[in-house]
């Protein structure tokens, strides 16, 4: 690997899908994140652990910040045609969003945060390749070179 990859920031990404809340701290801890990103549109979660306020107070006992940046979560369209396995859809919604204004200033502020500190995006699919996080990281590795990690 060349110096210029080697100094590119690491950005992990990952799903709570088949996780307790427990497990994900402690995969989050053990790769060294900082700072956990929220790229849900809906930080709310029937599994328990994983809706806002009660992550993110676990997240701070574990030394792990933690940032919503609700902008940059798929529509509730998207949302629907991800569920139903219509993943292709699901990215030309979710590529609708990130040109919208808010979601253009979350991910400058998405850029500033990863190249800041070891940080991982989070959200519900078990599976990066399935979800919007795929997109994100895409952008982030055009934008700012970084490398990618599915914990």
């Amino acid at each position: 690997m060349n110096a210029a990859a080697e100094s590119a920031p690491l950005v992990r990404t990952v799903g709570y899908e088949r996780a307790t809340q427990a497990e994900l701290i402690e995969r989050l801890r053990a790769a060294g994140v900082a700072l956990l990103i929220d790229v849900r549109a809906v930080a709310a979660s029937r599994r328990a652990g994983f809706a806002k306020t009660l992550l993110r107070e676990s997240l701070a006992a574990a030394g792990i910040d933690y940032l919503h940046l609700r902008a940059l979560g798929t529509p509730k369209p998207g949302r629907e045609a991800a569920r139903a396995g219509r993943i292709a859809e699901m990215r030309s919604i979710f590529a609708a969003q990130l040109e919208t204004p808010e979601a253009l200033d979350a991910f400058a502020r998405l850029e500033a945060e990863v190249t800041a500190r070891p940080a991982a995006l989070l959200c519900f699919c078990a599976e990066a390749e399935r979800c919007h996080r795929r997109a994100l990281t895409e952008r982030l590795e055009a934008s700012i070179g970084a490398r990618i990690e599915d914990l």
